[in-house]
């Protein structure tokens, strides 16, 4: 048998190729289960019972948590197989101790941190509800692929808005005031001393909140178009006692109002239909003396670069979320969040600001700053 590879004319299939990618489909199909599993797990607070009770059969989880032992007993084999949960041996005496019925699991110190803590840089449980929820699009996407139409951010699952603060928010809290605001020229002394501030697409307001906690004498406007997330955002500043500094307001990236000192827009620019309009309001409202601050995902220029493990991830959210929402609306720009940083730099540049550049970066994030 021989398969036709592009620039190379034909070859022979090559076995051990053949089943190198069939495994790799095999560990893939694995991983595509675990997360909606484990988003279960979050949902019934299964991780939490086990971090704060100790370990447990599935008899002792159903017993703690009023839940049905069978699925249970199911779920933590599951777990257990993936490496979300720690298998621990069979209960002592039990009459089959290799039995999952007798089988005990518990956390790791790691596995708590990554699936309990959210306050931590390594909590990971918003990848399993936005993720899941991007998957429920499938439909629409089948048929946008034959239309060319997009899928608006408001149109999809209502998890995808919580669990996408779930998944950014424990990077915010790790970077933002840390490194990603001092690596920005004359910022950090501004809102020391009081400035004004726009966070563009804030969403539920994670972003937003962190900065007003961090810097008190400065002042915050929430944009967005999304009406309930900006509800939950309010109600989330209200019980961080950031509300005397911080206001959220329904409109547009490209209706920003009034002059700001700072500007700010977290892994949203590439999700915009019209991401150079947005650039070019912001530049209009921005102080002479003032700063843009884009926080993209980590993106690259060629396509090889992307060939990566965290290029795999990004690539498929890109397709599933980020990309139709920038199709969604004219102009349809359609950025991905692979457009890169040479073509993120073009798009600020072609916007009116004098200078763009990568200010710092993290493993997951590449962040801009923008001068007028």
């Amino acid at each position: 048998m021989t398969a036709t590879e592009p620039g190379t004319g034909e070859r022979e299939l090559d076995p051990r190729a053949l089943e190198e990618l069939v495994g790799q489909v095999i560990s893939d199909a694995g991983g595509a289960l675990t997360l909606p599993l484990a988003l279960l797990g979050d949902r019934l607070g299964l991780f939490v019972s086990l971090a704060s009770a100790g370990p447990a059969t599935a008899a002792e989880l159903a017993e703690r948590t009023g839940l049905t032992e069978r699925y249970l007993r199911e779920w933590l084999l599951a777990m257990a197989a993936a490496g979300y949960v720690t298998y621990q041996g069979g209960e002592p005496g039990a009459e089959d101790p290799d039995s999952a019925r007798s089988a005990r699991y518990g956390l790791s110190p790691e596995q708590t941190e990554a699936f309990t803590n959210p306050e931590s840089p390594g909590y990971v449980v918003g990848a399993f509800q936005n993720l899941t929820a991007a998957t429920r699009m499938l439909d629409r996407l089948t048929e946008a692929f034959r239309t060319g139409d997009g899928i608006g951010w408001h149109e999809q699952h209502p998890d995808m808005f919580e669990g996408t603060e779930r998944f950014f928010r424990p990077g915010y809290l790790a970077n933002l005031t840390s490194m990603w605001i001092p690596a920005l020229t004359g910022v950090e002394d501004q809102l020391k001393g009081g400035a004004r501030v726009a966070d563009v697409g804030c969403g539920l307001g994670a972003s937003t909140i962190i900065m007003a906690q961090a810097y008190p004498a400065s002042s915050f406007v929430g944009v967005d178009y999304h009406e309930p997330s900006l509800a939950l955002a309010t109600e989330r500043a209200g019980a961080a006692g950031v509300s005397d500094r911080v206001q959220f307001r329904i409109a547009g990236a490209a209706d920003l109002d009034g002059t700001y000192d700072f500007i700010a827009f977290f892994d949203c620019l590439h999700d915009m239909p019209d991401p150079l309009s947005a650039l070019r309001a912001a530049r209009a409202a921005l102080a002479e003396h003032g700063r843009v601050m884009l926080v993209e995902p980590m993106s690259w220029d060629s396509v090889a670069d992307v060939l990566n493990p965290l290029g795999k991830l990004l690539a498929g959210a890109s397709l599933l979320i980020c990309l139709p929402s920038g199709l969604s609306a004219p102009p349809a720009t359609g950025m991905g969040n692979q457009a890169g940083p040479a073509r993120t730099r073009q798009l600020a540049l072609q916007a009116g600001f004098a200078d763009a550049r990568v200010a710092t970066s993290t493993d997951f994030n590449l962040v801009y700053e923008l001068r007028p």
